[in-house]
């Protein structure tokens, strides 16, 4: 499988480079050259198969022969080594925990599977140390630097918006130490998103280190999480059409289920569910895309004024709006909205989801209102503890503490501070 920029399609890259660069020469995103297609009977036998036979299926025709099999096996092992399962809420209304992993979140899988292959390349070849630079408006930077922790020939070093980000995401990205380094933006997450990319296009900083990015803009950040869409579909039950419902910020999440669509998976419809960070819930109004600055909300992780990966669901449907509308709709809610749906499931159905989990439901449930043949699952994309103040207040309930959570929350923090992309540049070319 080759590669192309979306900024140039004249470009080209191999999956190793492509994971490698993180993004192309021209600041472009990566895109498969084409869909390869899975087969009718790989889907009929989904239920027979183990998680890591079933990604194996999924990702060689993305990755090729670039890591060997035995070595990618492993990585899959790795990778899906925890539950996703489906349980039901209410009827037609399930719901698929993402949450089941090391640091609580769904970017567990994308940032294991980043670490893996990104760690084979390093062994093989004559890369050199190679510096993860990363941008987060939650739970990449846990993830991240869980799945980077300890890799020989890996820095790592995560932006986050300073006071936007809740305080158990905070102690999973600044406690950690070793080979990883965490930096406070006076700014949102579109600011520490903007820095990141700057960086990867100075020559000063280029020809000093190898930077690569770990957000969902990286291929081997945002093809594996097209996994739990199947490991999702092989646990329902239904003869409806089906819809799945996925709280969205940076979009890279609902563009892989779109592309697990594209392959073969037989999802009709989703729902792109936003807080009130709506650029894309506009645009699906409009066909008019104009990014805003983003505006903090309790579901912190999704709030993103303007949507690296967006561009790659158009490009998924050959920029052709017509096409992108049957097969996706955007709705938008407010805190209180997000509030009032946490506080009522758990009144009805005695299910605690967390704020942006009750997005994906709101989206959901509004879905279905206008499609009653239909089906549904919405993603809870990490433990409400998490988000532990937003959620036992919506609720009036007690949130069960994970061991995990608990033995990080006396840890001391270790941050650095900035407020502007020169200071960044100067932290880049003077850190080792």
């Amino acid at each position: 499988m080759k590669y192309y920029s979306l900024n140039n399609k004249e470009h080209h890259s191999n999956f190793e480079n492509a994971v490698v660069r993180g993004l192309a020469p021209d600041k472009g995103l990566y895109f498969p050259e084409y869909i390869p297609q899975l087969s009718t009977e790989f889907i009929s036998n989904l239920k027979k198969m183990d998680p890591a036979e079933i990604g194996k299926h999924v990702i060689s025709p993305f990755v090729g022969n670039e890591i060997p099999e035995a070595e990618l096996q492993k990585i899959l092992e790795e990778t899906l080594s925890f539950d996703f399962p489906v349980k039901p809420i209410e009827p037609d209304v399930s719901v698929l925990e993402l949450f089941h992993g090391p640091t609580l979140a769904f970017k567990d899988v994308g940032a294991r599977f980043m670490a893996g292959s990104l760690g084979y390349f390093i062994q093989k070849g004559n890369l050199g140390k190679v510096t993860v630079l990363v941008a987060t408006s939650g739970d990449t930077g846990g993830a991240v630097a869980n799945g980077f922790l300890g890799v020989d020939g890996i820095d790592v070093i995560i932006l986050y918006p300073e006071g936007k980000v809740s305080d158990i995401q905070e102690k999973q990205l600044t406690t950690l130490g070793q080979n990883i380094q965490a930096i406070e933006v006076d700014g949102t997450f579109d600011d520490c998103q903007g820095m990141v990319k700057k960086a990867f296009l100075d020559n000063e900083i280029t020809d000093r280190r190898q930077l690569t990015s770990a957000n969902s803009i990286n291929l081997a950040r945002w093809l594996p999480q097209m996994f739990y869409y199947f490991l999702a579909y092989r646990q329902l039950e239904t003869n409806n059409k089906i819809a799945f419902s996925v709280p969205s910020g940076n979009f890279g999440n609902i563009c892989a289920g779109l592309l697990a669509k594209k392959i073969g998976l037989p999802i009709d419809t989703f729902v792109a569910a936003n807080n009130a960070n709506d650029t894309i819930t506009r645009f699906m109004e409009s066909q008019n895309y104009q990014a805003k600055q983003s505006v903090q909300t309790i579901s912190n992780a999704m709030d993103v004024g303007d949507p690296s990966n967006f561009v790659r669901i158009l490009e998924l449907f050959g920029n052709h709006f017509k096409d992108l509308k049957q097969h996706l709709m955007a709705m938008s809610y407010t805190d209180s909205e997000t509030n009032k749906a946490i506080r009522s499931v758990y009144e009805e159905h005695n299910y605690l989801m967390d704020p942006h989990g009750a997005v994906g439901y709101l989206g959901l449930k509004d879905f279905l209102k206008i499609n009653p043949e239909y089906s549904g699952v919405f993603l809870e994309t990490a433990h409400p503890v998490k988000f532990l103040e937003t959620v036992e207040k919506a609720s009036g309930a007690k949130v069960v503490m994970p061991d995990s959570i608990a033995g990080i929350l006396n840890k001391k923090k270790k941050s650095f501070q900035l407020s502007t992309y020169a200071e960044l540049k100067e932290f880049l070319l003077e850190v080792d």
